[in-house]
């Protein structure tokens, strides 16, 4: 559902349903549909089969584990994310925040959007680890590796920005984008577009620091696989990132990258919680 609707503002098919929500082009099924309208509409249909899955979810957390099992508060903040994901993409409808707008109010929302999109995949990830992991209370949680999220979450929202920027204003070779990205003349999103790329090495440089410090301490055996994940997620992201600006962002590439910020948003969310096991971890 993440992905698709990825390729929905990709390939500019927001307005496929006009700006009818939650009908598409004032009908339940489109009839005589465009190719637009295919995209679209798939993209409400993923969200509809995924909200009923995650309504089992949360009443499949219920029915199997006790009231204080740490499986259920998950579970349900899954649910109450899938609904807020639901709200947003219809807000961005709506407000007609698709197609060609190059609004700020547009900028911001998909952030939103996003930032809510990372927080149900937390939610669905700690859901599934606890399920089949009970963790104890850590002896204490290590602020570095807390810090990693949100530098995780702004990271990725000036990636949706640069994305849209890619999408509205596409480049037809690489110093043409360079040139627009510093001409005082251009859109703001290709002016904002630089950012994400010296955030992103940043951020790859931290998220590798966090990964080595949890390797060579005396760390939980399972803490040691997920920043092994961590350390090699961020760095093929790092290569996704270089190999996505350098073929000027085809659709395609934009998902992959997608999907790769994604694993690496949800290793994270994992080390977080069992960095923090044992006694002997010491991160700072």
């Amino acid at each position: 559902m993440v992905l698709w609707g990825a390729y929905v503002r990709a390939s500019g098919s927001g307005a496929g349903c006009g700006s009818h929500w939650p009908l598409c082009n004032g009908e339940v099924v489109p009839v005589a549909p465009r190719v637009e309208t295919i995209i679209e509409f798939t993209h409400r249909a993923m969200s509809g089969v995924a909200l009923v899955g995650v309504v089992a979810l949360w009443l499949w957390s219920r029915a199997s584990f006790a009231r204080s099992s740490r499986v259920r508060t998950p579970a349900l903040a899954s649910l109450v994310f899938l609904i807020t994901e639901a709200l947003l993409g219809a807000g961005l409808v709506l407000f007609n925040y698709v197609d060609k707008d190059q609004s700020v109010g547009r900028a911001f929302y998909l952030s939103l959007h996003l930032v809510n999109t990372l927080l149900l995949l937390g939610a669905l990830a700690l859901t599934a680890w606890f399920s089949r992991r009970e963790v104890e209370a850590p002896v204490r949680r290590s602020p570095m590796v807390m810090a990693a999220l949100p530098i995780a979450m702004a990271v990725s929202v000036a990636g949706a920005i640069a994305a849209l920027g890619d999408t509205l204003f596409p480049a037809t070779s690489l110093a043409q984008g360079f040139h627009q990205d510093f001409s005082g003349a251009a859109n703001f999103l290709v002016r904002l577009r630089v950012l994400h790329p010296v955030l992103a090495i940043l951020a790859a440089c931290y998220f590798v620091a966090v990964s080595v410090i949890v390797l060579r301490g005396k760390r939980h055996p399972i803490a040691a696989r997920l920043a092994t994940w961590v350390l090699i997620l961020t760095l093929g992201q790092l290569g996704a990132g270089a190999l996505n600006l350098a073929l000027l962002a085809p659709v395609w590439m934009q998902i992959a990258h997608l999907l790769l910020a994604d694993l690496v948003w949800i290793s994270l969310v994992l080390l977080a919680i069992e960095a923090g096991q044992g006694a002997a971890i010491k991160l700072d």
